[in-house]
């Protein structure tokens, strides 16, 4: 992969330690769902949650040692695909009540930035790929 650091991105001239914006948006994740409601939907919207929204640092984490430009494109396109589902779960939650919404609107705009964040970053990655 050469001297990128899949670790930090650049932007407006300024570098942020994404590693750790990740882990601690699922630091958030784990806490949250340890408030959930013990009833059917919060089990349910409490296991998709934590799923979704852990596997997004992990995977970017196998991104950061990937063999080949291709797997790495492979890892970030599932850590996307992943933050994209964890802002779903977080709507749903939030509209349904199952958490108050202004608890979570923060997470929920840290999973749209997030989001936004990998899928830039899947879009360059695959625009510089060699041909």
């Amino acid at each position: 992969m050469g001297d990128w650091n899949a670790g930090q991105i650049m932007e407006e001239g300024k570098t942020y330690d994404l590693d750790g914006r990740l882990y601690n948006f699922s630091l958030r994740i784990v806490k949250l769902v340890r408030l959930f409601p013990k009833e059917t939907a919060g089990w349910e919207m409490g296991r998709q949650l934590i799923r979704a929204g852990t596997s997004i640092v992990a995977n970017f984490e196998e991104a950061r040692g990937a063999f080949s430009r291709d797997d790495f494109i492979y890892k970030i396109s599932v850590a996307f695909k992943e933050a994209r589902e964890t802002n779903l779960w977080l709507r749903l939650i939030g509209d349904s009540e199952l958490i108050p919404q202004n608890k979570i609107e923060t997470l929920i705009q840290e999973s749209a930035e997030i989001r936004n964040i990998l899928g830039k970053s899947l879009k360059t990655a695959r625009k510089n790929r060699p041909k």
